[in-house]
Formats: structure tokens, C-alpha cells, sequence
């Protein structure tokens, strides 16, 4: 049996979205910008599905814009509204346990001459809502925030931080990284008052390469890429028809019962982490209590968590160390944030669950955890 609990890395695609692509591919293939019959109907389509996203979402179509996915997308929305505020506001405030596609395009503007506040945060990996009113100041313009950390699955307090900016003087723009909140949280950016938000369409069964970002009317930013004004002109760009028909039928199917799905990924990882607590000893629960509904993180002292991926991959599980897009380099910033000891993040692992996988698929994963753990600590003993 394999058994993959590497989701937040990325999500198998549905059947139906396969579909969609290869459908975009052979039949509707031709460029949405062309004015004849054909390009006609895939722009027709696009704009559906722009129409459909902003509906699951209760907001405007034109608040919709398809980018590559969330780097993309944090990039341009981070770099756009510094380009146009930075003569009278240079000042961005984020945290500390951000995605790497914001750390180093936060890391660039520094370079650049902005200044940057970035906020600790707590055991559990939150941010208090006090030190964010603190860092405040005159020449703010950004406030730059993931909504759920992608190693750990804490939920950052954005509806608190969305009605704190909202009672400003001056405008601060909130920017929020929704890549894994987006399909696991049913939330409105509306009501949090989030100003920009990025989505990344593999995170929740899409292709690659596809995803979008939310702008609220009337807020504008400098755009990264420029040419032939698709996007209405904040992404140019031929669009990327089988990505956006893939990305248009999971959100389609993700949204048919959105709650059901949530609380059925939330019962599959209490399971998960009850059983491994009942089984295994020795482990510390990274993942607060109140987290996100498919993230678990957990450490098993004196065994690598590398070491142990690799072991359990040789028996059809398959999991992760941290943020795949930062899996190559040593030690987690989340986790040294979270002041975990040397030992606890060197054997940190994050489970990561979808609506694919099943009650039967994660008793199994919890046997081969337990005898995995057992063997690599047996070796460990005899050296």
C-alpha cells in the first residue's frame, strides 16, 4: 500500500482536473486573446471560472488574477505595492516563519533600502496581535502575514490583525500567503479585510504552475511582469489555458461540500496523532492544538527525521521534514523560532493529510511509524 501524507508539499491531482487539462490541450487550445470563434470560447471559459473562484470566495471576479502559484504571487504583491508606496512608505512588517518566497523577496527590498520589522513568535508558533500594533509606525505600508505556517499548521490571528489595520488613520495594506489555508480554513477575505492574497492550485488537488492572487477593488499595485496586458494588465502573459481549466474544476469540486472536507482531514489527523501518542514514546507534538486541520508535526527524539523519512519511504510512506521548498537546507527557521531544542528539530516530521486518504491508510501509517521508530532507535542503541 502506498500511503502519501506529503500534501502540503503538493496534492494529487483529481481525476476530473486530469481531465480538464488534457481537455484544454486537445480541444481548447487555442489563445484566449485570438479574435477568432475558437480563442473566443477559451477566453469565454476563463472568464467562468474567474467568476466561479470569486464566488467560493464571495468576492468579485475582476478581484481574481491567475499568476504560476504562490511564489508569483507573493512576489508581485509584495514588490508591487512597495514599488508604489516606497517614496513615503518603506516600512513592511511580516513574521519570522514565513515562506521562503517572502523572506527572500523581504530580504531584496531590505537590500533595496526598505526596512523591515519581522515579528517573533511564540512556542506555538503565533504571533502576539500587541507587538504588531507596536511596530506600527509612520512610514508602514504593508503588513505581510501567512495565514497557516506551512510546517506546523498554526493559524495566524488575521481576522484580528485585518480589523486592527482597518481602524487606522492611514492606510496599511494586509497581504496574506493563503496557500495552505486556502480549501482548509472557509473563510471570506472580505470579512478579515485582507487586502491581497495568494493561492497556489496544487496545494488542494490543481496542476502546477497555476494559481491566482485576490486584489480588492481598487487597490492597485506595480506589476512584475509587462507585455501584451492580459490580467488586466497586472500579469501579461499568454494564459496558461490547462492550468486555469485544472485549477477552475478543483475549486469546483474542493467547494461542492467545503465544511465536510475540512472536518473530515481534521477526524483523519486526530487519529493520526492520537495513535502515534498511544503508540510511540518519546515524541514531542510541534502542531498546536488549535491548528489547521491537515498539518501534523511531530518530533522523535534521537532519531533523524531524515533518516526516518527515508526509512519509511522505503516502505510506501511517504512524508516530509518541513517545507519541501526549503527541505535541502539544514534546520528549520520555523521550528528554531519555536525554540525546539537541536534534537527535536533534527527529528521533526510533518504529516500532512488530504481528502484522498482514508481512516485504513492512516492506522497503517501509525504501524509503519511505530516499527520504523523502534528499528532506527534498536541501531542508534547498538552504536
Amino acid at each position: 500500500m502506498e500511503i502519501y501524507l506529503d500534501n502540503s508539499a503538493t496534492t494529487r491531482p483529481y481525476q476530473e482536473v486530469i481531465d480538464k487539462v488534457v481537455y484544454a490541450l486537445n480541444t481548447d487550445y487555442a489563445n484566449p486573446s485570438s479574435l477568432h470563434r475558437k480563442g473566443i470560447e477559451v477566453e469565454k471559459n476563463i472568464k467562468l471560472i474567474r467568476q466561479n473562484i470569486a464566488r467560493s470566495m464571495g468576492t468579485k471576479d475582476k478581484e481574481i488574477y491567475f499568476t504560476s502559484g504562490g511564489t508569483e504571487a507573493n512576489n508581485t504583491i509584495i514588490r508591487g505595492i512597495v514599488n508604489l508606496h516606497k517614496k513615503r512608505k518603506n516600512h513592511i512588517i511580516s513574521t519570522t516563519i514565513e515562506h521562503p518566497s517572502v523572506l527572500n523577496t523581504l530580504k531584496d527590498l531590505e537590500n533595496e533600502g526598505c526596512e523591515v520589522t519581522y515579528l517573533k513568535v511564540d512556542k506555538q508558533g503565533k504571533i502576539d496581535i500587541n507587538e504588531l500594533k507596536e511596530a506600527i509606525k509612520a512610514t508602514t505600508c504593508l503588513v505581510s502575514i501567512m495565514h497557516v505556517n506551512n510546517e506546523v499548521g498554526t493559524i495566524q490571528p488575521i481576522q484580528e490583525v485585518g480589523k486592527y489595520l482597518k481602524s487606522l488613520s492611514e492606510k496599511v495594506y494586509l497581504h496574506v500567503d493563503a496557500v495552505q489555508s486556502y480549501s482548509k480554513i472557509n473563510f471570506r477575505p472580505s470579512r478579515y479585510n485582507i487586502d491581497f492574497m495568494s493561492v497556489s492550485g496544487h496545494k488542494f488537488h490543481g496542476p502546477k504552475g497555476i494559481g491566482f492572487m485576490y486584489i480588492k477593488e481598487n487597490n492597485r499595485l506595480k506589476p512584475m511582469l509587462t507585455g501584451g496586458g492580459q490580467e488586466i494588465g497586472i500579469r501579461s502573459g499568454t494564459e496558461n489555458t490547462p492550468g486555469i481549466y485544472g485549477l477552475g474544476e478543483a475549486v469546483n469540486i474542493i467547494n461542492k461540500d467545503l465544511d465536510s472536507n475540512i472536518k473530515k482531514i481534521d477526524r483523519l489527523k486526530n487519529l493520526l496523532k492520537d495513535e502515534i501518542v498511544k503508540n510511540i514514546d518519546d515524541i514531542k507534538l510541534n502542531s498546536p492544538e488549535d491548528g489547521v486541520c491537515h498539518v501534523l508535526n511531530i518530533s522523535f527524539r534521537g532519531i533523524k527525521g531524515e533518516v526516518l523519512l527515508h526509512y519509511l519511504e522505503q516502505k510506501g510512506l511517504y512524508v516530509s521534514t518541513g517545507s519541501a521548498c526549503s527541505s535541502k537546507k539544514k534546520g528549520s527557521h520555523v521550528l528554531n523560532e519555536m525554540q525546539l531544542t537541536q534534537d527535536e528539530i533534527e527529528g521533526a516530521i510533518r504529516f500532512s493529510l488530504s481528502d484522498l486518504n482514508t481512516e485504513e491508510e492512516i492506522l497503517e501509517a501509525v504501524k509503519i511509524v511505530k516499527e520504523s521508530v523502534s528499528d532506527l532507535r534498536m541501531i542508534i542503541r547498538r552504536r
